[in-house]
């Protein structure tokens, strides 16, 4: 067993919350639910709003304070996974909305859920956190524990540290851009813009645009720009789309380089010229106020590890990020991880020592690498994720999700693959932990 973990003893374990969106609220939310074991948490928000990357802001690049407008949000979006499996298990949705909902009411389902467990008088809103940094003290008796200094400053300057037993990291993963290193970029002269920084498709509007990456957002964002009579090649590696895309769009090989005459050449050789060069290519892990290196920990644009369970870093277990996987079913994922971190931090879940956990999460992702997955994937779940859900339910002995959740996740991939456009006119009903209608 490691020995930074720290133990419930006679008093409270205090417990750090660095985000306010639907991680960090799910994190505070259990924390509260167990104060014989917990002080109530200090949530830390750097926007005046809870929701995160779900609160839509119509600016873009910083705040006057100079930090970065962390939402990705764009105007029109609307969820590519349906509320009777989006929702947190133990909070649905408001039944009546439609399945497929916009991020203006994803955002009140979290201030419904922050309210309902009254999470808002532990949240400190405009507030950064600047460092989290472990600190190894000695105890009579019991070997050395590690607490955790967390300095933040205030929306006027002033700066705080404060200790915790545990820090849970919940500022997500989807508000520092990733820009690829396009050869030639300097001849072309367009307008280049992530799509961190879309909002409206109107000021595209008749204009010729290249979107590289056929993602969720960037299929999204393709279709909403034909739809204002943009001209849109969609550049991607992936094979082929066989459905039907709306007039105004057509598909082209990924993107190899800018000539010097300013035309982007294809890796099929093929050229094309274009106004705007919209990149949907993902986002970077960021955690700015963590230090990798004395965390034990590898912390690349494209990559953190190791995290034992992709949650913890072997090296200091009582630091848990959460939400760190891609592709994955977001609030119930956040749910389970949640729920066995804090069983992890009450000594209910025995831990393997430190080596023992380095060990094996460099086999599960060399298993991975042999298989061809390059580093900028090892961090997707996919099909895996029901499994991993699972076993951190049996091993922190909590109740697993429903069967449901994967039935509908895997019948709303397949419809979403066959109807791009269409499938978020299906509303559903879960009639059962194993089933669920097709309404309409």
């Amino acid at each position: 067993m490691s020995l930074s973990l720290p133990s419930v003893g006679m008093s409270p374990l205090r417990v750090a919350v660095v985000g306010a969106g639907a991680a960090g609220l799910c994190a505070a939310r259990h924390v509260l639910a167990r104060p014989a074991a917990y002080a109530p948490p200090v949530v830390y928000e750097l926007t005046e709003n809870v929701g995160g990357t779900w609160c839509y802001d119509e600016r873009v690049g910083c705040y006057d304070n100079g930090q970065p407008i962390p939402s990705s949000m764009y105007k029109n979006l609307r969820t590519n996974l349906p509320k009777e499996i989006m929702m947190f298990p133990d909070f649905p949705f408001d039944h009546q909305l439609p399945s497929f909902l916009s991020h203006q009411e994803v955002q009140r389902y979290l201030e419904r859920y922050c309210r309902s467990h009254q999470v808002t008088p532990h949240i400190r809103f405009s507030t950064v956190v600047e460092e989290v940094n472990p600190v190894t003290l000695e105890t009579e008796g019991a070997g050395p524990k590690t607490v955790w200094e967390v300095t933040s400053s205030d929306i006027k300057g002033a700066k705080k540290m404060e200790t915790f037993d545990s820090v849970f990291v919940c500022s997500g993963h989807y508000s520092d851009p990733c820009l690829p290193d396009i050869p030639g970029m300097d001849h072309y002269k367009g307008t280049v813009i992530h799509s961190h920084s879309y909002r409206v498709p109107e000021p595209y509007s008749g204009q010729s645009v290249v979107v590289l990456g056929a993602g969720a957002s960037g299929l999204d964002i393709s279709v909403e720009l034909a739809g204002v009579n943009a001209q849109v090649i969609l550049s991607h590696g992936k094979p082929p789309f066989t459905f039907p895309l709306p007039p105004g769009i057509r598909q082209a090989a990924p993107l190899a380089r800018v000539n010097q005459d300013g035309a982007f050449c294809f890796q099929d050789g093929s050229t094309a010229r274009a106004e705007v060069l919209l990149l949907c290519t993902g986002y970077n892990y960021v955690f700015p106020y963590l230090r990798g290196d004395a965390l034990g920990l590898e912390v690349r644009k494209e990559l953190v590890s190791p995290l034992y369970r992709f949650l913890l870093p072997p090296a200091f277990p009582s630091l848990f990020i959460i939400g760190v996987c891609k592709l994955i079913l977001p609030f119930p994922h956040f749910h389970c991880q949640v729920q066995f971190a804090l069983r992890v931090l009450e000594g209910l879940v025995p831990l393997p020592s430190r080596a023992q956990m380095e060990e094996e999460v460099r086999g599960q992702m060399d298993a991975k690498r042999r298989l061809g997955v390059p580093n900028k994937h090892l961090l997707r779940l996919q099909a895996d994720q029901w499994e991993y859900c699972q076993d951190l339910a049996r091993d922190g002995r909590f109740t697993p999700l429903s069967p449901i959740f994967r039935s509908l996740y895997e019948e709303v991939w397949r419809c979403r693959n066959v109807h791009p456009q269409d499938y978020r006119k299906a509303n559903y009903r879960l009639a059962s932990d194993t089933q669920w209608e097709l309404i309409n």
